[in-house]
């Protein structure tokens, strides 16, 4: 590996961008019910065998738009938290490589994510090896090691029926705690954490129908007067499957706990605040 400059470069405000509202689906394909017009005359006499297969109801075939139908006036949001923890290493510490550290990405409540992401993009100081890294499996995260503190870039990639769009984040790298929490620690940890909601406006039957019960989500009652069918087996993605739970995380104990009364206090004063994912194509 190789190791950063001696001058990082300079950090930039860690932003959140969101989602767009997704283009409206293309009109449904319309079926009709109604039997072709009769011939002029007399129908024909027909077998025992054709009076059998006619008495049976015809199967409607399957609308190919359904699954891709936009709910109105719905939103499904995704609360996630995307930050770095570090360890200083230190007697084995050396100049240039004085930090173990893990950039990741995870639910607020320690979820599976993979229900939405299909993979993640970690962009790295350009003076790594392989500075751009790709995870396509829970934990969404990388471990690496240096001494340079620097932004990384986090790029999340959803699966098709949640949003064919990206998302960008930006987190600032800190190895070193500051001077009011006292000299460093191996067995203390540096962790710098960041709060947000990816909300999902006007979200696909198909999408809402699968995360309506995943414990990460807040999905809210649909509106009046709307009724879903029940998915069927080619709305199943393989990814419902739970694969990956944070909570057993062998850096659960040090991830921050943004379930706490005052917490929730502070991020529902925010939420009339909140930037509204902005998707970058």
């Amino acid at each position: 590996m190789e190791q950063p400059p001696s001058s990082p470069p300079p950090p930039a405000a860690a932003t959140a961008t969101a989602a767009p509202t997704p283009a409206p689906a293309s009109a449904p394909i319309i079926l009709s019910d109604s039997p072709p017009a009769a011939a002029a005359g007399a129908e024909p006499a027909l077998t025992a065998a054709q009076k059998a297969l006619r008495s049976k109801p015809a199967r409607a075939p399957e609308d190919p738009d359904k699954k891709n139908k936009k709910l109105k006036d719905v939103e499904i949001s995704f609360p996630i938290v995307y930050g770095t923890i570090s360890f200083w290493l230190g007697k084995k510490a050396s100049e240039y490589n004085s930090h173990k550290w893990t950039v990741y990405i995870r639910s607020a409540t320690n979820e599976d994510l993979s229900v939405i992401v299909k993979r993640v993009v970690f962009q790295l100081h350009p003076s790594f090896t392989n500075p751009t890294r790709v995870v396509e499996q829970p934990p969404f995260e990388l471990s690496e090691s240096g001494w340079g503190e620097f932004e990384i870039a986090i790029t999340l990639y959803f699966h098709s029926d949640v949003c064919e769009k990206r998302l960008d984040l930006f987190h600032q790298l800190k190895l070193y705690p500051e001077e009011d929490a006292g000299p460093q620690s191996t067995k203390k940890p540096v962790v710098v954490e960041t709060y947000d909601e990816v909300v999902f406006p006007e979200p696909t039957e198909a999408f809402f129908l699968r995360v309506q019960n995943h414990p990460a989500a807040t999905v809210p009652r649909l509106p009046p007067g709307m009724t879903l069918s029940s998915p069927g087996p080619m709305e199943l993605m393989s990814h419902d499957k739970k694969r990956f739970d944070t909570k057993d995380h062998s850096l659960s104990q040090w991830f921050s706990n943004f379930s706490e009364a005052d917490e929730l206090l502070k991020l529902a004063a925010a939420r009339q605040q909140r930037c509204r994912l902005t998707s970058l194509s």
